[in-house]
């Protein structure tokens, strides 16, 4: 019967192909602008989740220590991405989109917000975008992290250039108005977006990313330059369809109904299932539109694929096919599963037969052997990575002349033991954080905290690990960034990180009258000594990216100047990590009161007259000089009368 079964393959092969052919190809390409949840929080730690995709899912948890004031979820009927701009012609018009609106964290550049995206799974490596907008009184920083817990290059961010969705000319655009030169530029170096170079708040300066590697966090570091800074953050995906065939090529071939389909992406998890329908076609439609993804056949109870068992599909750039043959199993046929020591199935372990019969668990966990000879056999399973094994080798004997199917026990795998922790500040878990496990022989491992701060090393070998918390920008560590940790038995928990967010202060310094002085020296006392800020021409000054402790601002008056009110302001960072703003300082101008200039006697223009009515070097009359004489002999008379009493009173 074999035989007659391998005679008619050739045959079936050409039925086949020409019955997919009768099939027409999908062209179903679709795209999709991300649907959010509002804002929850306050100023300083807003929080929200959105949803980039579907299938499969791509969502992310949103963190935010944007200031308040014009944030939010906006609804998409104001402002929007037309399909003139380069991204809406590839994901078409965002109109009636949602997207979010965001500040920094205080209203001066030393105060940038810092705004993490934590993925719940690593994204797909193509078919997604974000977009940044409004970026022209201002700047924003992007940063993200792999699959592999290290840092994206610029050229991994995949910058798509920069546009303005208000331009005069752009098809569909929105009634603001903008200029087609005013566009952002992109520093590769920095991975920088910077708006104008005049930093002047003007309408649609925006541009747009599509990350060509799959990334677990991605964050956004906003910094006003000035005006009252804003900035708007879209994201879109593409998707495409899977299609195919499955035949039972068991005589003739002919559609086969019944048979299950999964889809399982670059992740390893599964993203739907179907059934083939009465002509043996099936699809998965409006997936993702990247690589990465396996489609694979279970045959209804009784068959076995003939070949292949699954079929890697990219869908990057086209619609994917995947067509599978399946046939009645031949006796006698041995299957089994594989779980772990909770009963859970165990994908992906190999297990084999002697003589050379290969296979691997599908995601229930079983496996299945077509024509084991008669005879002993060994069996022999292969644990994935993060399992060992306990059972010993599984005896298997077919005996002759049997054609019933052959179930083996279970395969009982264990799992490895997990290491788990959390990085935290202020008491709140830190999203996307990179954490880093090297372990026996050099074996490094990374992964990036979720949303609430947690991380899991899952299922690790036994032996002594290293692990280390890299501090993301925006924290300070208060204290130790890296723990020894031995892995045995049992799971290894509470391995945890502390950090702090960093703070920062801004003020200005002006006149009683109002008006902002440039020029004058603060200077900031801390634990580290002393550092001098200037004020600008606007009268202001500011520092961030200060660690927790107390910080004292002294102001020093310039000449011809005095302090009004205090002259030291001092404030107090926290783990919080607090921007203190209007810090402000008063001077008033010293007022010099004029004095009198001494009286002084003028001098004659003419020599005095030595007789007539005036004496000489006197300015006294001849009348006032002889009573002046007369005047002088009676105050002699009288002293020397004087002087004979005091001397007769001492006698007597």
């Amino acid at each position: 019967m074999r035989g007659a079964k391998g005679g008619l393959l050739a045959g079936a092969i050409v039925l086949v192909a020409a019955l997919v052919g009768a099939i027409p190809a999908a062209a179903a390409t679709t795209t999709a602008w991300a649907t959010w949840q509002p804002l929850t929080g306050t100023g300083g730690a807003y929080t929200t989740t959105v949803q980039v995709a579907a299938q499969p899912a791509i969502t992310a948890t949103m963190t935010s220590d944007s200031r308040a004031g014009q944030v939010g979820v906006i609804s998409g009927t104001t402002n929007w991405l037309a399909q003139g701009t380069p991204v809406g012609a590839k994901y078409g018009s965002s109109i009636n989109q949602s997207y979010v609106n965001l500040r920094p964290k205080a209203d001066n550049a030393a105060s940038p917000s810092t705004t993490t995206y934590s993925f719940a799974n690593p994204t797909p490596a193509s078919g997604w975008t974000f977009v940044l907008g409004d970026i022209d009184a201002d700047s924003v920083r992007i940063q993200a992290i792999g699959a592999n817990g290290q840092a994206l290059t610029a050229a991994q961010l995949g910058f798509q250039g920069g546009f303005n969705y208000c331009a005069p000319g752009v098809t569909g655009k929105p009634s603001c108005t903008g200029d087609a030169a005013d566009v952002p530029t992109w520093d590769a170096t920095t991975q920088t977006l910077t708006g104008n170079a005049a930093a002047l708040d003007t309408s649609g300066a925006a541009a747009w990313f599509e990350p060509n590697v799959p990334i677990t966090s991605l964050t956004f570091s906003f910094t006003r330059r000035s005006g009252f800074p804003v900035y708007q953050t879209w994201f879109a995906s593409i998707a495409r369809d899977i299609t195919g065939v499955v035949s039972d090529v068991t005589d003739v071939a002919q559609p086969l109904p019944g048979a299950t389909l999964t889809l399982t992406d670059a992740n390893g998890d599964v993203v739907a299932t179907t059934i083939s329908g009465a002509d043996g076609s099936y699809s998965f439609p409006g997936v993702v539109a990247t690589s990465g993804y396996t489609v694979r056949v279970t045959a209804p109870a009784g068959m076995i694929p003939e070949g292949a068992t699954s079929a890697a599909v990219d869908l990057t750039t086209a619609d994917g096919v995947a067509d599978f043959t399946v046939r009645d199993i031949i006796p006698v046929a041995v299957s089994g599963r594989v779980v772990d020591n909770d009963g859970n199935p165990v994908p992906g372990a190999t297990v084999t037969v002697d003589g050379g019969q290969t296979t691997t668990t599908d995601a229930q966990g079983n496996y299945l052997f077509d024509e084991v000879p008669v005879g002993p056999h060994t069996v022999v399973v292969t644990p994935p990575p993060g399992y060992s094994t306990t059972d010993p080798t599984e005896p298997l004997v077919v005996p002759p002349g049997s054609e019933v199917p052959i179930t083996l026990a279970d395969f009982v795998l264990v799992e490895n033991p997990d290491l788990t922790g959390a990085v935290r500040a202020n008491g709140a878990g830190v999203a996307g954080v990179t954490v880093t496990a090297t372990g026996p022989g050099g074996t490094t491992l990374t992964t990036v905290t979720a949303a609430d701060g947690s991380y899991t090393f899952p299922r690790l070998p036994s032996g002594d690990y290293e692990i280390t918390v890299t501090t993301p920008d925006g924290y300070v560590a208060t204290g130790a960034t890296s723990q020894s940790e031995t892995v045995a038995t049992a799971d290894v928990a509470d391995v945890d990180f502390e950090l702090a967010r960093l703070g920062g202060l801004s003020g200005v310094v002006r006149t009683d009258g109002g008006a902002p002085v440039a020029g004058v020296t603060i200077t900031l006392t801390t634990d580290e000594g002393d550092q001098q800020l200037i004020t600008d021409a606007d009268g202001a000054y500011g520092l961030g990216g200060l660690p927790p402790g107390t910080y004292t601002l002294t102001i020093t008056a310039p000449a011809g100047s005095t302090i009004v009110g205090p002259s030291t302001l001092t404030v107090e960072v926290t783990a919080a990590g607090e921007t203190f703003v209007d810090q402000d300082f008063t001077l008033a101008a010293i007022v010099v009161t004029p004095t009198d200039p001494p009286t002084t006697t003028p001098t004659p223009s003419t020599p005095p007259s030595t007789g007539g009515d005036r004496l000489p070097g006197t300015g006294l009359g001849p009348e006032t000089f002889t009573w002046a004489v007369v005047g002088g002999a009676v105050l002699a008379l009288g002293a020397v009368l004087f002087f004979v009493s005091r001397r007769r009173s001492h006698r007597d």
